[in-house]
């Protein structure tokens, strides 16, 4: 199929699960993006915040508003992202992941890394919404694989969404006085690691960030555990050579976690 028929690809630094409620630079960056392409027929999220053993894909026909976070204010855990299910994709998803043996799951949900993002988006919930798990027992170049294995579903409508954080360490969160949490601010390894993850993305060398733990310190640093890393692996499996990337939200927050997210057309 001709690359105009094919839908693009996102990585998304989804950040405080506050951003749900909170307008701000990054709520508005997920907006305009919506606003740039194709609008999908369904959407595949692989978010950070369901791990499991073994690769599920979601099958419930209204996947429940998962609220998998403490502490956050009670208007935050009112909220639905009432979209529905999508049962075709969940058999596509099964069917391009077989040799990854994807199963099926009927209980999960949308979590906050998924609904999030998808209710800046699409505030309607009116385009289905599947989840695929990230498999805690796959290393990380199998994830880059099963990503590429889903490439026929690009053709299908389906826009692939990776949620996640190049940088993700919130033992080391830093806010600055009299800022909060959204406040522009990083570390410098933070910014350092951050960058290298931006320009290894940008030269297509694949091949180090899935054994990113060969980077160094400050990508160490960055990466303490893999769940937020990880979606960006599949995002990398499906772009293919002749694609560019589009970078927005390129700000780090509370010192360690950066919002970088991008497009693949």
């Amino acid at each position: 199929m001709s690359a105009e028929h094919r839908m693009p690809l996102l990585f998304v630094g989804h950040g405080s699960p506050l951003n749900a409620l909170e307008e701000n630079q990054f709520t508005r960056g997920w907006k305009e993006i919506a606003r740039e392409i194709p609008r999908p027929a369904a959407v595949l999220c692989i978010s950070a915040h369901w791990e499991t053993l073994g690769s599920l894909v979601t099958a419930a026909d209204l996947p429940e508003t998962l609220h998998d976070f403490d502490g956050f204010p009670r208007e935050l855990y009112e909220v639905r992202y009432a979209a529905h299910g999508c049962s075709w994709l969940t058999r596509e998803t099964a069917v391009a992941g077989r040799r990854f043996a994807v199963g099926i799951d009927r209980e999960w949900g949308l979590d906050h890394g998924c609904w999030a993002v998808l209710r800046r988006m699409y505030p309607g919930a009116d385009i289905p919404v599947v989840e695929l798990s990230l498999n805690r027992s796959m290393p990380a170049l199998l994830h880059y694989e099963l990503g590429r294995a889903l490439a026929p579903l690009r053709e299908q409508g389906v826009l692939i969404i990776a949620s996640g954080n190049l940088v993700h360490n919130l033992g080391a969160v830093t806010l600055p006085p009299d800022a909060d949490f959204n406040t522009p601010y990083a570390l410098p390894w933070a910014e350092e690691a951050n960058e290298r993850f931006k320009s290894l993305i940008d030269s297509g060398s694949d091949e180090e960030l899935v054994y990113y733990h060969a980077l160094g310190p400050e990508v160490e640093m960055a990466v303490p555990t893999p769940e937020h890393f990880l979606p960006l692996l599949y995002v990398l499996g499906l772009r293919r050579r002749e694609e560019s990337v589009s970078w927005f939200n390129d700000e780090a927050v509370a010192g360690s976690l950066t919002m970088t997210s991008f497009l693949v057309s």
